[in-house]
């Protein structure tokens, strides 16, 4: 009897990683949303605003936020509350979705269709099956109006995003089956690979250089800060041997294996409130990155 209840169980939990990942039955398309704006997309992490000691504050989330001063443009991540004259309030359904997975705003409004600067992983969230992306707009529209109107942008070049090869396949349900692909799928709209892909003159090296990281990030002082690290699977370069609850823990504790703390921007706060079952998804994922040096 008891064999029996063990092997009931393991199979629920097998039915229900496969289900959860594409929505509980009684989870609403906001509530989908909230979890991934709030989870894996940590879209807050660059859109809410922080105080002088680079905490969050919490009372004006998504009224505007970090500021990218880069070689190729100088912009702050903009409003993405409800407020119709500084948010995107005024946005249809189909206005928004085409910022999120195109890079572009409005034919209307402040910046009348001009492409939202780089930094904006349109590249990454063109991913988004057409049920997540009406989930993430679902949330959007909760998401009490602020007023808060950010800097202009300044773009010193002509906005470019490298393809992000995941993305432009394409997810199909049949991927959704198993671990490595619903794991492929959350790193790809988590656009982790962002960051942790090897970089050269504003050029990310999808191909030959995914998961190698390397990438500097600024101090908020203007001092260089942290480096992304290597996440292939390679055993001395990457997380090839590191333990799953190691990789898990950097991922939603900021804390790499030695020990030592995890530097911004890695949305380690963000991730910390991923379901089991998606961050042993992505674990599973990032262990099939080709190993890299």
């Amino acid at each position: 009897m008891f064999r029996i209840c063990i092997v009931g169980c393991v199979w629920l939990l097998g039915a229900f990683s496969g289900a959860a990942f594409n929505r509980a039955l009684a989870e609403t398309p906001a509530q989908r949303g909230d979890y991934l704006v709030n989870t894996i997309m940590a879209c807050g992490n660059c859109h809410s605003p922080r105080d002088a000691t680079g905490k969050m504050i919490a009372e004006k989330a998504f009224s505007g936020g970090l500021t990218f001063d880069t070689p190729a443009f100088v912009a702050t991540a903009p409003n993405i509350t409800q407020d119709k004259e500084t948010g995107i309030g005024s946005w249809s359904d189909a206005e928004i979705k085409r910022a999120l997975v195109e890079g572009i705003r409005p034919d209307h409004g402040h910046f009348a269709g001009v492409a939202l600067a780089a930094i904006m992983p349109a590249n990454f969230y063109k991913a988004l099956t057409p049920e997540d992306l009406t989930a993430v707009v679902a949330y959007l529209r909760t998401v009490k109006p602020i007023r808060n109107e950010v800097t202009d942008p300044v773009y010193k070049a002509p906005v470019r995003r490298d393809p992000y090869p995941a993305a432009e396949a394409g997810f199909t349900k049949a991927m959704f089956a198993e671990p490595v692909g619903r794991g492929a799928y959350l790193v790809t709209i988590g656009h982790c690979m962002e960051c942790h892909t090897a970089w050269s003159r504003g050029v990310s090296d999808f191909k030959g250089g995914l998961g190698r990281g390397g990438r500097v990030f600024p101090a908020p002082d203007g001092t260089p800060g942290a480096t992304a690290a290597n996440i292939t699977s390679d055993p001395k370069a990457g997380i090839g041997a590191w333990s799953d609850a190691e990789v898990g823990n950097a991922i939603t504790h900021g804390v790499s294996r030695d020990g030592h703390a995890l530097k911004p921007p890695m949305a380690y706060k963000y991730y910390a409130a991923l379901k089991v079952t998606d961050l042993a998804d992505i674990i599973a994922y990032l262990r099939t990155v080709p190993p890299l040096q």
